[in-house]
């Protein structure tokens, strides 16, 4: 007798078009574009997953410099004096202090202005 697989296939490929759910054109109706279609979204996917971590630093490693040139220091010289100061405060939080709270930001700048006036 031939195994024709009927209700394991349909399964396997309702999940393959749900996952491809919002692609244009074939590439979420036909079954060989739709594998294509899976498997490379899935490897994007998993780049991306550490694209974004990277993304991220450098968009606080911008605010950061950004408020900190405004109160006259450059971002290496206020990450060397928050190091010289022993400040353990990462970049998200002080991208978070520079947008949300100026003022506590502002002290922390001169912290690490005093920490780099000590040691030259």
């Amino acid at each position: 007798m031939r195994v024709r697989l009927g209700k394991a296939r349909h399964r396997a490929k309702k999940r393959l078009f749900k996952e491809a759910r919002g692609n244009f054109g074939g590439r979420s109706k036909l079954l060989r574009t739709v594998k294509e279609t899976v498997v490379r979204s899935r490897a994007y996917a998993t780049r991306d997953r550490r694209v974004r971590k990277r993304e991220f630093r450098a968009l606080w490693i911008t605010r950061i410099t950004a408020a900190a040139r405004e109160r006259g220091l450059s971002y290496s010289a206020f990450m060397h004096g928050l190091k010289l100061a022993s400040v353990e405060l990462n970049r998200k939080q002080l991208s978070e202090l520079a947008i949300h709270n100026p003022e506590v930001f502002t002290e922390i700048v001169e912290v690490s202005r005093k920490a780099r006036g000590s040691v030259a």
